[in-house]
């Protein structure tokens, strides 16, 4: 497999769930590093850099030898984000980006080879990962993304709401343990051409009902694939999602932060 990847991971102060999020403290550390310390080790990627609007953010990054690159302030989408700092001239002999969310410390490397394998080894526009579902609660749940996607692999539809509907009564726990019944894991991969043609669009219909920028390339018709992997640790999006990082943190032990 051919082509240099690029991840950049977008992190922006002006979260609604959790302000300040990649400043917010887990174990007496801010998010923004837990999120670096795993991404720095990976090797699927060729070069790491975050990218974002917070002077507080770049300096902790700076401290933590991480590369940071300043943006404009009112991005519609971590991905436009990811956009501006990826068309800049030091970065054009990337041939394709991963934008690695910076609320996600528990990132699985191998789910994020899957989203870059979808584009740099399959010839999808755009790569993603979901997970099964596991739990009704989940399917219900609107801080939960779920998405369908055809026998191909190609995204359907990313929805808040419990897609796909089961009209003969509630899925069963066994049924939620396997495909159709996804959660979307928020990581992406993508050619640059098709960076490029997402961004150009601008924040679309469905995109603004509800708030999930995937939509905006699927309904302008971009090829996404979705590849479904192992079981994988939600994000840190609410006060709540904090308190149980925190705990699966603690319970790691992780010599990186001995």
């Amino acid at each position: 497999m051919s082509g240099q990847v690029l991840g950049i991971v977008p992190a922006r102060l002006a979260s609604t769930r959790l302000p300040n999020k990649p400043l917010y403290p887990l174990l007496g550390r801010p998010l923004i590093e837990w999120v670096w310390r795993r991404v720095e080790t990976m090797s699927v990627l060729d070069h790491a850099v975050v990218a974002t609007d917070s002077e507080k953010v770049a300096e902790i990054c700076v401290r933590l030898g991480a590369p940071v690159e300043m943006t404009l302030p009112d991005h519609p989408s971590g991905t436009d984000r990811v956009a501006e700092v990826a068309n800049r001239a030091e970065y054009e002999r990337f041939e394709f980006i991963a934008n690695v969310q910076g609320d996600e410390p528990l990132l699985k490397e191998p789910h994020l080879r899957s989203a870059i394998d979808l584009v740099r080894r399959d010839g999808w526009q755009v790569g993603t990962c979901a997970t099964p579902l596991l739990t009704e609660e989940a399917r219900q749940a609107s801080s939960v993304v779920k998405v369908a996607r055809a026998a191909s692999g190609r995204a359907l539809y990313f929805s808040r709401a419990p897609i796909p509907y089961r009209r003969e009564g509630k899925p069963t726990t066994e049924e939620l343990e396997r495909d159709p019944f996804l959660r979307h894991i928020g990581i992406y991969a993508y050619t640059r051409a098709a960076l490029n043609d997402w961004v150009a669009l601008g924040p679309s219909r469905l995109e603004r009902l509800e708030m999930l920028e995937q939509l905006r390339p699927l309904e302008a018709g971009l090829r996404i694939g979705v590849a479904v992997v192992g079981a994988a640790d939600p994000g840190v999006d609410t006060p709540a999602d904090a308190i149980r990082m925190e705990s699966i943190l603690s319970d790691l032990r992780s010599p990186t932060f001995a």
